[in-house]
């Protein structure tokens, strides 16, 4: 019997795949622990920079703005000046943002730094997913999208073990210096691959969608619906991950250590979350109801601790199923999103409503940071549980939406 082996070159073009997804997920993997940087430092950062957690807040806001200014300028850099290219110099941008506050640890240097690493924050998206669609077959897509998705939960899982306990036994400028180092070399396979993109299938969009071409409508109510729901999505989560462990430590009597343990396990059960809510996504087509119910679990449970005291250990396991539970949403949330958009638009779509993450980043660090400075730690898990509660109505009537279009 003679067994039938796949040809050479569908083997190498699956290689060339599998290193392009390494190198784009590392890049991913580096921009979500950038993001984290100062989140997972928070406690310590009042005390090094001598300032408030309003004024720290500030800075992450900050970096949000600037993210949301360049972050849809920055496709047309990336088709001007190569994807690949723009992602290298994102990458080398970011880590010398922290490099820089390693060695001149002021507070106007936390800004500039901020403001840095949000413009290199502002390519990571356009960047990735471009280099992904020109660079893996279409049958392979879906799961490619997914892994790049987890590397970056996975980084922002991984942050504040790295930089607190780097914090811990160096101080706070070695956790600068370790966060800085990690884009620097990530940068490099980035840009010193030289390998051809795979060319894409052709496109099935219509006429509307090709180049230079009028496009259709974009900004419908169903996608500033969205734009909606991703700005309470990043009040709610952003609060719980940047905040929540100065909140433990300052109302719950749970030292650093413990604190951290908590938001860690909520970190890393949010990245398996996302892997369990691809195989959930994949058997429904009410993903708002799938993204509803789930959102109003992790809801009852953020009210449930700004409501009680519980002991540390009952605290890391309620955040660890706040974190699985909000991390299954991820994949019916971008189910929810292709469903609005217009044949051939959907990167387009996926790019106006992913500002709201930016919009909701400007808004939360400075609200929560006042929570905290004004001795209220408990509100920092009820204003996220209030914010939960209205991504759910919002999610609900989306879903009521997409299912009255859908065809019968």
């Amino acid at each position: 019997m003679t067994t039938l082996s796949p040809p050479a070159e569908t083997i190498s073009t699956i290689s060339a795949e599998r290193r392009l997804l390494a190198q784009i997920s590392l890049a991913h993997w580096v921009s979500h622990v950038h993001i984290m940087v100062v989140p997972a430092l928070l406690p310590l950062l009042p005390g090094h920079f001598g300032r408030s957690f309003l004024e720290i807040g500030a800075a992450l806001t900050v970096f949000n703005l600037v993210s949301l200014i360049v972050q849809g300028p920055m496709g047309l850099v990336c088709d001007r000046f190569g994807h690949r290219r723009v992602l290298t110099a994102g990458l080398v941008l970011g880590g010398s943002s922290f490099l820089m506050l390693a060695v001149m640890p002021s507070y106007p240097m936390l800004i500039v730094a901020m403001a840095t690493a949000g413009l290199a924050n502002g390519v990571y998206h356009p960047a990735d997913y471009a280099l992904l669609a020109r660079g893996v077959d279409g049958a392979r897509m879906g799961r490619a999208f997914s892994l790049h998705t987890f590397a970056g939960y996975l980084g922002t899982a991984m942050a504040p073990v790295l930089l607190l306990g780097t914090a811990a036994l160096l101080g706070v400028p070695a956790a600068f210096t370790l966060a800085g180092l990690a884009g620097l070399l990530a940068a490099l396979p980035v840009g010193l691959s030289r390998e051809a993109a795979v060319s894409p299938a052709p496109s099935k969009a219509t006429g509307d969608t090709k180049a230079g071409a009028p496009r259709r409508r974009l900004i419908t109510g169903a996608v500033v619906s969205l734009m909606a729901m991703f700005m309470l999505l990043s009040l709610s989560t952003g609060g719980i991950s940047s905040f929540s462990a100065s909140a433990l430590v300052m109302g719950y009597g749970i030292d650093l250590a413990g604190a951290n343990t908590a938001l860690t396990l909520f970190l890393f059960m949010s990245a398996m979350g996302v892997l369990a809510g691809g195989f959930v996504a994949d058997r429904t087509a009410r993903h708002g109801l799938v993204a509803a119910g789930a959102y109003l679990c992790t809801a009852i449970i953020a009210a449930t601790l700004a409501l009680t005291q519980p002991p540390v250990l009952v605290v890391t396991v309620m955040l660890g199923c706040a974190g699985f539970l909000s991390g299954i949403i991820t994949p019916s949330r971008d189910m929810l999103v292709r469903a609005a958009a217009p044949k051939g638009s959907e990167g387009v779509v996926f790019g106006i409503v992913s500002t709201g993450f930016n919009l909701g980043g400007l808004v939360g660090p400075l609200l929560y940071a006042a929570l905290l400075d004004r001795g209220l730690p408990t509100a920092v898990f009820a204003v996220a549980a209030g914010f939960m509660l209205c991504t759910v109505v919002l999610t609900l009537i989306q879903d009521r939406r997409t299912n009255a279009s859908a065809p019968r």
